[in-house]
């Protein structure tokens, strides 16, 4: 027996042992705690990784040793390091009662940006673009947290959050970037899809949001404060590719109202009427700065861009306010989907109830090339405009007044109308009514197997909307396929249904003949002339087809069998993962077609 290898005690590691180090080695190493220790990983964006041999044990996390010596050299150690330091000089100042060399000491506490940092980890625009789905999510759910001193959420926190995500918004809103969207238990799932980046994030439901015990905050947090600099380097980009100053300076009166996403509309319009109509207001009123900052005298930029936007919008008027579909000369160009986004409400005008979402609505409707308003203080219309078409109510409505004039619909009708990119009839949508079922845009039904009936009216009213032709319930395609059909429907001229008869024909005989091949294939004998012999030969042709029918599943699963036996394990195990995979979707959709089986039943018999 040979005797196991030892490795000299000045010999070079080798292997795994050499790459790789757990995460005690690592702490130790850095000569940092295990918190700071996660922060630094977290602000880095070094995860662990997962070696084939595990040489200290399956039950060690692992590092890569170029990770680590990559943090062995941030400045942002040494910055940590130094405000561990410090505050135990503030620790010390409180124990010695000195109250005032304290406050100094708080005030004179080190900093630091991760601007460095967001640029490091992301090179490109488009990096940064792919890696925003969680930050936007965790945004915008912290934007709807409450501010809690035991866990660290400050009120500035949440203020900033809630700026940045107001902020995304409107520029999906103004550009038009917004596709798909869905509402979920979870909260309201949006996908827009910008640069050619598809970017798909889910905000909460504006409710009171109850804070859980079992959560880690710290960690959150520490996440957090990447993707408010993420999400600002972002929203800076993006503003400045639209010729819009950022960070946008709005009314304060529509901020004190809650008005945030109208107020950011707002300034988007004033923004892009100044620098495409009078291109020189901006210098004008950075050389007035300039030149009374030289003078001594104290001016606020705030002040000056309030006083101009002021100027721009002197009144709350409809016109003015909500030109988020303005069409401007120095507008980038737009694709084939968001020319057709920005014409899916146009001419149309919301009015929203109270009880309805109201910041998702003024999210979705304006990126939609619709008009809104709400029920408020600070709304650009009443409830008295005679040019409203639309109002979204989600409530009983007892005790109202409608006017003939107007669509009265639940908030589903807006979802629903956005995922189809059509117009929806709005008798299934009424006040008062069950709605349809609301399916999400995120899910292929023909993938999956089975497509819901409201799916195939969707696609029916979007084929009528394209002018399509699609086959009727009951139809086939055959049928559709018919040019005399065609031709009674106006459809096709003469020509054009000649022309299609001829190649059907073809087909056709095409068709038959193949078949025809394949059924001598099967049967192995040529048929006979006679009638006697046709008459004899039926009963051996169908025991021959059941038992070549018998055959070739044989063949079949011995051929399965065969290639399962030449694989190896792991690919062995994987197929069969993908068969019960199969059996499952399988399953489930035979569970959903027995379920509309038992509902039609249950309406046939209340019918009756």
């Amino acid at each position: 027996m040979a005797k196991k290898h030892y490795r000299p005690a000045g010999k070079k590691k080798e292997g795994n042992a050499a790459k790789y180090v757990t995460r005690s080695q690592a702490v130790k190493h850095l000569q940092v705690n295990l918190p700071l220790f996660r922060r630094l990983c977290i602000l880095k964006g070094i995860f662990p990784r997962e070696p084939k041999k595990k040489v200290k044990g399956n039950h060690h996390t692992y590092y890569h040793v170029k990770d680590i010596s990559f943090l062995q050299h941030e400045p942002l150690l040494e910055i940590f390091r130094d405000k561990r330091a410090h505050e135990k000089k503030v620790k010390k100042a409180e124990a010695k009662k000195n109250p005032d060399l304290a406050k100094r000491l708080r005030i004179l506490a080190p900093s630091y940006k991760l601007d460095r940092v967001i640029r490091e980890r992301y090179p490109k625009f488009v990096d940064a673009l792919r890696d925003l789905d969680d930050c936007l999510t965790m945004v915008h759910l912290f934007a709807a947290l409450p501010a809690l001193e035991r866990e660290k959420i400050e009120v500035k926190r949440i203020h900033d959050c809630r700026r940045l995500s107001h902020e995304w918004q409107a520029y999906i809103s103004r550009t038009h970037k917004l596709r798909k969207t869905f509402v979920s238990v979870k909260g309201i799932y949006y996908q827009a899809e910008v640069e050619g980046q598809k970017i798909t994030w889910l905000t909460p439901h504006a409710l009171q949001q109850v804070m859980p015990d079992d959560v880690d905050f710290n960690v959150m947090l520490n996440f957090l404060e990447v993707y408010e600099t993420l999400l600002a380097f972002v929203n800076y980009h993006l503003y400045h590719s639209i010729n819009v100053k950022y960070p946008p300076i709005l009314d304060p009166r529509l901020e004190a109202l809650a008005s945030d996403l109208y107020a950011l509309a707002r300034y988007f319009d004033v923004s892009s009427r100044t620098s495409v109509l009078d291109p020189q207001a901006s210098s004008m009123s950075g050389s007035k700065q300039v030149e009374t900052q030289q003078d001594g005298t104290p001016s606020d930029e705030s002040e000056l861009r309030l006083a101009q936007l002021q100027h721009q919008l002197p009144a709350n008027e409809p016109g003015a306010l909500m030109r988020l579909v303005e069409d401007v000369a120095g507008d980038v160009e737009e694709d084939d989907d968001t020319r057709e986004c920005k014409k899916l409400f146009k001419n149309l005008k919301f009015f929203l109830s109270r009880e309805v979402p109201r910041e998702s609505l003024l999210f979705v409707i304006p990126a939609f090339g619709g008009v809104v308003s709400w029920e408020g203080e600070g709304a650009p219309f009443s409830e008295d405009d005679q040019s409203i078409t639309h109002k979204i109510i989600d409530r009983p409505t007892q005790g109202r007044t409608f006017l003939s004039k107007r669509e009265y619909v639940q908030p589903q009708w807006v979802y629903d109308c956005v995922n189809a990119r059509v117009i929806l009839p709005t008798e299934d949508y009424m006040v008062g009514r069950v709605p349809p079922p609301h399916l999400s845009p995120f899910v292929d039904h023909e993938s999956e197997g089975y497509v819901p009936e409201y799916a195939e009216t969707i696609k029916r009213l979007q084929a009528a909307a394209r002018k399509e032709v699609l086959p009727l319930p009951g139809v086939g395609k055959e049928d559709l396929e018919d040019p005399q059909k065609l031709l009674v429907e106006g459809i096709i001229d003469r020509a054009e249904a000649n022309e299609a008869a001829e190649r059907k024909r073809k087909m056709i005989l095409e068709q038959n003949r193949y078949l025809d091949e394949l059924k001598m294939e099967v049967k192995g004998v040529q048929d006979s002339s006679t009638a006697s012999d046709n008459k004899q030969s039926s009963s051996k042709e169908m025991e021959a087809r059941e038992e070549s029918k018998l055959d070739l599943e044989q063949m079949a699963q011995d051929h399965a069998n065969m290639s399962k036996i030449v694989m190896s394990r792991n690919k062995r195990n994987l197929l069969e993962a993908m068969e019960i995979g199969k059996k499952r979707k399988k399953a489930n959709v035979d569970l959903l077609k027995e379920r509309k089986r038992k509902i039609q039943e249950a309406k046939k018999s209340k019918e009756t």
